[in-house]
Formats: C-alpha cells, sequence, structure tokens
C-alpha cells in the first residue's frame, strides 16, 4: 500500500484555520520536520519516502537499520499527506508532480492559487480536524 499521489494538488484543508503558511513551533514535530525536508529538497521526495524520512528522524534510526525499518514501516498501511498537520493546521498545500515526488507550497503564494486553478491536476482537500 502506497501513500503516493501523481500530479495531485493537496489543498489546506477546509476548516484550517491557517491564512498564511506558517512554520510549525516545536523543532522535532512532524510538522516541522516534514516541512523543514520539503522545503530543502521541493520535490525530492514521494509521499512515502517523506513518511519515512520523519519517522527515521524522530526515531534516531542508525543507518545500517533504515531498509528493516522501513519494511517494519510500512507493513501497517499509513495515512497519506492529507492528514499531514501542514494542510490541516499550518497553511500549506502539497503538490505531487507526475513522478509522485512532493512540494510544500504556502498558501498565500501565487502558485498556490495557479495550482488550485490547474485543469490537468487533481485537487484534493487536505483532511478535516473535526468531524
Amino acid at each position: 500500500m502506497t501513500t503516493n499521489y501523481h500530479n495531485t494538488f493537496i489543498t489546506i484543508s477546509p476548516d484550517s484555520r491557517a491564512t498564511h503558511g506558517e512554520q510549525p513551533a516545536k523543532p522535532q514535530s512532524i510538522a516541522s520536520l516534514q516541512l523543514q525536508l520539503l522545503l530543502a529538497r521541493p520535490y525530492g521526495y514521494t509521499s512515502d519516502e517523506l513518511l519515512f524520512a520523519v519517522h527515521a528522524l524522530r526515531g534516531a534510526i542508525a543507518d545500517d537499520q533504515l531498509e528493516v525499518e522501513r519494511s517494519a514501516f510500512f507493513e501497517k498501511s499509513k495515512a497519506c499527506l492529507r492528514a499531514s498537520p501542514l494542510v490541516k493546521q499550518y497553511g500549506w498545500g502539497l503538490h505531487h508532480d507526475e513522478r509522485g515526488k512532493v512540494a510544500a507550497i504556502a498558501k498565500e503564494s501565487p502558485a498556490y492559487q495557479d495550482f488550485v486553478l490547474r485543469k490537468d491536476l487533481k485537487i484534493v482537500a487536505g483532511m478535516r480536524s473535526s468531524r
């Protein structure tokens, strides 16, 4: 099972209060690590790669254990990036290109509006924080 999307833009959640792309306050939080990785390497990770990279960083997994840990990590299904705190709380859209690689796009940016209007992309909203 994969969490990867292709040619897709995940907009911020409909119930998000974010008015712009914010930097998460807690440095080692999932949101903070996801954003750091995405801003350092736009279109450098697929969703699966990003989720595991954050898991590996938070768990301080040794390099020689990465393959074993990756297999164990994906034995259970994972929530896709529609559930990421970046789209739910912090005002970041996530663009997945044709290769499935992801970039974070701040809500206030012209690029965000461009992605929302593109007809060649599947547009999906981030998951709501409340029911």
